[in-house]
């Protein structure tokens, strides 16, 4: 229970990796906020599980991210921790992305992460935590990748730039870059669910809880000494 009495947010956490993330930092005893936009069954069943709160808020707007802070704060007297988990992804060669496929994808995964990084910059009490989800995507790059690889690229620069701003307070800003996940996303590309166990030297897709743990840790005490940084947390996958 080392999370005991810390308050989290963790965005997108209805599904896949970010509900993993929020049941793992339940384990630890913290109090957990599952933010969702449409998947309202599953952030219900998941915070009834742990006995945390489900709250819709559209992450790419800031009056919605400024309602769902309010929240947290008002239901649990504070916010300790925020996971940026929310995050789409549109794959498709650069020349045929259209307009409206690049402000999708970066108006959740870029700008949306920055409503939430700047509530959380101006709410976390002294000691906190962030964690922003990248993806090892962005070491190599991948053919139709440019917008999600582009939008997610900007997550690691927030990293380090905010880390180095909070550091004063004592809250700590990483970011978190899985590989091949067993996860709905991965399963849309029959190719990549294919060839990415070789692609470890571990020989297997990664699991949801492999990368929750890997989060968690970091909101941990035992992490206070980590800050600024990028975990590939992707088995020793080559991205290449």
């Amino acid at each position: 229970m080392r999370l005991e009495n810390k308050v989290a947010i963790v965005t997108g956490g209805s599904r896949g990796i970010g509900r993993g993330i929020a049941e793992s930092l339940a384990r630890e005893g913290a109090r957990v906020v599952v933010n969702y936009t449409r998947s309202e069954l599953e952030a219900e069943s998941a915070a009834r599980a742990f006995g945390g709160l489900a709250v819709r808020a559209d992450v790419s707007d800031p009056r919605h991210v400024t309602a769902l802070f309010e929240t947290a704060e008002h239901e649990f007297g504070g916010i300790d921790i925020l996971v940026n988990n929310a995050g789409v992804a549109v794959f498709k060669p650069l020349a045929e992305t259209t307009d409206e496929d690049f402000e999708f994808v970066f108006g959740v995964n870029t700008r949306g992460a920055f409503y939430c990084l700047r509530e959380a910059a101006r709410r976390l009490r002294n000691g906190g935590r962030i964690v922003n989800m990248s993806t090892g995507a962005t070491v190599h790059g991948t053919p139709g990748g440019s917008i999600y690889c582009g939008s997610k690229a900007a997550l690691q620069l927030f990293t380090r730039c905010l880390a180095r701003e909070l550091g004063d307070r004592q809250i700590t800003v990483n970011t978190v870059s899985p590989g091949f996940t067993d996860t709905d996303m991965l399963r849309q590309f029959p190719h990549l669910v294919d060839i990415a166990p070789s692609m470890s030297p571990l020989g297997r897709v990664g699991q949801v809880e492999d990368v929750a743990r890997v989060v968690t840790w970091l909101c941990t005490p035992d992490a206070d000494w980590m800050t600024g940084q990028n975990i590939q947390a992707g088995g020793g996958a080559s991205m290449a």
